[in-house]
């Protein structure tokens, strides 16, 4: 299913977009959104095997993609759609005597230290009137909202990850006042990260999700740098 964004307004026509982790369900639902958006001029999708590369397995990777993209900016939107809730390897923990190290670092590194490091390399090339960093963060590292416990590593990466965008969007705002840095909930997807926890049951397709997100970009402004906002708007608690 193809989902139209309506106009991205707020963006100017023919603004450059960039999806970060484009190879995962909700990367390639951005990309899709923003080819059929028609003010956008242009869209690169970045991941693990695209050119150039960017791994957060291989922290260069981070600086090495920003550098070679750089001609191509500055970028009027940056996407950062990667995230990791499960592997082979592992589920999310339900209890404190499950935590390890392994689980705990692939985790953080996923979901907080690589996304710093697109923070501290991508944020430079933002435009200048209207530019919009968001990453995909989730309700459950709201820690004023967490009621029912468990999932210890990724509560905790998404929790570090929040503080990393409010802390960057105060630095980011004093060089570039236009800027908008966001941590975005994007709901319940349809998604291989989601589809253990009933999300091809109760989630909604990725393209959907997408769009709802983009939506909810085009709306804020700079006095909200820094906020955490879920799909539909809402300013999320701490």
């Amino acid at each position: 299913m193809q989902e139209r964004v309506s106009a991205l307004r707020s963006f100017p026509d023919g603004f450059r977009a960039l999806v970060l982790g484009a190879s995962g369900a909700l990367g390639a639902a951005f990309v899709q959104c923003l080819q059929a958006e028609p003010r956008c001029g242009s869209v690169r999708g970045l991941h693990r095997r695209s050119d150039p590369a960017m791994d957060f397995d291989d922290e260069a990777s981070v600086a090495r993609a920003a550098g070679a993209l750089r001609t191509q900016g500055p970028f009027h939107l940056i996407v950062l759609a990667a995230g990791l809730l499960h592997t082979p390897q592992f589920m999310p923990e339900k209890r404190l005597a499950q935590l390890h190290y392994a689980q705990m670092e692939a985790t953080f590194r996923a979901n907080a230290l690589g996304p710093a490091l697109v923070l501290a390399h991508f944020s430079p090339l933002l435009a200048r009137e209207r530019g919009v960093l968001a990453v995909l963060s989730a309700k459950v590292g709201s820690i004023g909202d967490n009621r029912l416990g468990g999932w210890y590593s990724y509560r905790a990466s998404k929790a570090a990850l929040n503080m990393f965008v409010k802390t960057a969007a105060i630095e980011v705002q004093r060089s570039q006042p236009q800027a908008v840095l966001a941590a975005l909930h994007p709901g319940t997807v349809d998604s291989p990260l989601s589809r253990p926890f009933r999300g091809a049951e109760i989630g909604r397709p990725a393209v959907v999700a997408a769009s709802e997100m983009l939506r909810v970009l085009d709306a804020l402004t700079p006095a909200e740098t820094g906020g955490f906002f879920s799909y539909q708007g809402e300013r999320l608690p701490w």
